[in-house]
């Protein structure tokens, strides 16, 4: 049966070992009996399992639930990494509750090298939030159920929203964005749904909103946390009806959008203080999708430097190990944007084939004075006479921390300024090197 399906299949047990592989399975992965007998070894070149990588494994969910389980993975196959849906079904022994294999699926992802939708190869990264996020994105986007996007500034949110919009059965309507940051009551209605000649002092002429060039297509309020109260009322009804009149108009007029929105304001506070309508706040977030902060996804920093350095047109370019390690000490309050805008710097004041520390703005490489221990410049840490790899420091500085720290790993995390699973790589890449 298994060798039937149309897709890559494995049977496992609860040890994680492959029983049966499908011949999709072999051609896509160059498995053969003789190779490794764990899931995790073939699809993640790992010795442990991906829930003690910090990563999401199926089948612990599978064991926690009882029930099937879908995670968005990166996985090896001789021709690179890829983006795949892992579907983990379970197995009971005949008449018992207790589960004793699993059948893996493996789904072509809409990320992977072989989509063809525009606009999602922008999004890099195999780090566990940003992959949870990713998975999010796939699920909702055959939808048109309204979507909101939180994250602070420069996570990438409108790049989100046209992924989003590329993925669904609405690509090839238009993609509408709507600025919501800074724009009174008056302009941002003038904005939306249009207006008629002489509805106002400068309206020369009618002039079709925003929802009409959308129809069809998606619409995009990008920052809908800055929209009027006022305007709120109005837009409301716009989602309950997908009616609208333009400014000055008296007819009513019909649009058929997708609608994302996109935020990087707390809402629900906004709400509790009677800033943001309650009724719209839960009409836009039906479907909420977090975006991780570059500083929750660090590990993804070298596939989003590449990405960037191709996209800028800078392909020939690459950075050094010790740039790299900067950046990866830095807290990126911009997030990716931030990054862009200092990988686009570095490009143009060197004059190699390579980016170094001393291409790097000053900002990014100030440390905390003490223990001796201080950032001259672009030269590196320096500790008495002698310059140190800036990842001897760092590895010296975590095993210093974690053996003082009395708290939990969360709250060492916290305290570091790291999520706790980024805390865990770097604390696993600490025992490595021990």
């Amino acid at each position: 049966m298994i060798d039937a399906m149309p897709l890559p299949a494995i049977l496992l047990d609860r040890e994680y070992r492959i029983l049966f592989a499908n011949r999709r399975y072999r051609e896509r992965y160059g498995w053969s009996d003789g190779g490794p007998r764990k899931c995790y070894q073939v699809s993640h070149r790992n010795e442990v399992p991906c829930d003690l990588a910090g990563e999401t494994c199926p089948i612990r969910d599978c064991l926690t639930n009882g029930r099937p389980t879908e995670v968005l993975h990166v996985h090896h196959t001789p021709r690179g990494e890829e983006h795949v849906r892992v579907e983990m079904w379970p197995l009971r022994a005949p008449g018992t509750d207790t589960i004793t294999h699993f059948v893996e699926l493996l789904h072509p992802s809409s990320f992977s090298g072989e989509s063809d939708a525009e606009g999602v190869s922008h999004l890099v990264g195999k780090a566990p939030r940003f992959l949870h996020m990713m998975g999010l994105l796939e699920r909702v986007a055959p939808s048109s159920t309204n979507v909101m996007l939180l994250g602070e500034s420069g996570t990438g949110k409108e790049m989100v929203a046209n992924a989003l919009h590329q993925l669904s059965p609405r690509k090839d309507q238009p993609f509408v964005t709507v600025e919501c940051t800074g724009l009174p009551e008056s302009l941002f209605e003038s904005e939306l749904f249009g207006h008629v000649r002489g509805s106002f002092t400068g309206a020369t002429s009618d002039k079709p909103g925003l929802v009409t060039a959308a129809d069809g297509g998606t619409l995009f309020l990008d920052e809908v946390g800055e929209i009027p109260l006022p305007s709120q009322v109005k837009l409301l009804r716009l989602l309950e009806t997908r009616r609208y009149r333009r400014l000055g108009d008296t007819e009513w007029q019909q649009s058929d959008f997708r609608l994302v929105s996109a935020t990087n304001k707390h809402l629900r506070e906004m709400v509790a203080e009677g800033l943001f309508r309650e009724d719209l706040y839960y009409r836009l977030s039906v479907f909420e999708i977090d975006l991780p902060a570059l500083r929750d996804r660090i590990e993804d920093l070298p596939l989003l430097v590449g990405n960037l350095l191709q996209r800028l047109g800078y392909a020939h370019l690459s950075v050094s190990k010790e740039a790299l390690q900067a950046l990866t000490g830095y807290r990126f309050p911009g997030n990716v944007r931030e990054l862009r805008n200092i990988i686009e710097r570095a490009a143009l004041l060197t004059d190699s084939d390579r980016i170094e520390v001393s291409h790097l703005p000053q900002h990014c490489l100030e440390g905390a004075p003490g223990d001796g221990r201080h950032l001259q410049g672009a030269a590196g840490w320096r500790w008495g006479d002698g310059i140190r790899p800036l990842a001897e420091i760092e590895a010296e500085y975590l095993e210093d921390a974690a053996r003082r720290h009395q708290g939990s790993r969360k709250e060492l995390a916290a305290t570091l300024g790291l999520s706790e699973r980024a805390l865990y790589r770097r604390l696993q890449l600490l025992r490595i090197r021990e």
